[in-house]
């Protein structure tokens, strides 16, 4: 953003908030400070005041996503009115506003691009991307859309939100999800994982690992360098079912030993 008077800006430290400015053909890297890392200090968005040259805003922004310390922050193009028809949806940005500027609809919008972009976990709640599991209404939401699941299925999906980051095997998810009395086998766990996706879509960051089991991805930056033996099959061929489907199809309630 550039320092004027009538820009973002002024408007955004009249708000309360932290602002650093950049011309957009400088280099991005001006914007990291020394402590930044330090003192965990991290962008919560990136506001590109384009104006009548969206094509800059665009190069800027492409420039930006080099730069790991911006990974998964919104970004906002701030265009004319006359400018609106050249904003390309592919060009990576998250939405765009009007100038001149209203304060609120502009306070309003870098809120909704927060929330979009951020992740957090708490006793009750879990967001991921997009995905909000609410431990104690049992309820699940994509993009604020509700999906509906199985019981089988949102405690499967709780339990790998809690464990984000790890690896577990399909024999530890049926022991914690169904639990040691069921009499099912490890392929109801890929059932389930592949109703859950087909339910959640993309917006699910679960990797399934080569005769390891299901890891549900961590923040960027937290992840550690698979090795050979994790990588990444597709899902289409990882979730393949031996034998008949039909008989694998298994009801989500638990089968207890007699």
């Amino acid at each position: 953003m550039l320092e004027r008077e009538e820009g973002a800006s002024s408007t955004l430290k009249q708000l309360g908030a932290i602002v650093r400015t950049l011309d957009l053909w400088d280099d991005p890297v001006e914007l990291i400070g020394d402590e930044d890392d330090e003192q965990e200090i991290r962008p919560r968005a990136l506001v590109f005041e384009a104006l009548d040259r969206p094509d800059l805003a665009v190069a800027a922004l492409r420039a930006i996503r080099k730069e790991s310390y911006f990974d998964n922050v919104g970004a906002m193009i701030v265009v004319t009115v006359g400018q609106i028809a050249r904003i390309d949806p592919a060009s990576g940005f998250d939405d765009f506003c009007l100038h001149p500027y209203v304060p609120e609809e502009l306070y309003g919008r870098i809120r909704a691009l927060e929330w979009r972009r951020s992740e957090f976990a708490t006793e009750e709640r879990h967001k991921v991307g997009g995905i909000v599991v609410d431990k104690g209404s049992h309820e699940v939401y994509v993009d604020g859309r509700a999906i509906a699941l199985t019981a089988k299925e949102f405690a499967l999906l709780s339990y790998l939100f809690e464990r984000r980051g790890k690896v577990l095997s399909r024999e530890h998810l049926l022991s914690r999800v169904w639990g040691n009395r069921y009499e099912g086998g490890p392929r109801t766990v890929d059932i389930h994982v592949r109703r859950l996706r087909a339910k959640l879509g993309e917006t699910l960051p679960l990797e399934t690992l080569r005769g390891s089991g299901y890891k549900l991805r961590a923040p960027h930056g937290d992840e550690k360098v698979r090795t050979a033996g994790e990588r990444t099959e597709r899902a289409d061929r990882d979730e393949s079912v031996e034998g008949d489907d039909e008989s694998l199809e298994e009801s989500s309630e638990p089968k207890l030993a007699s």
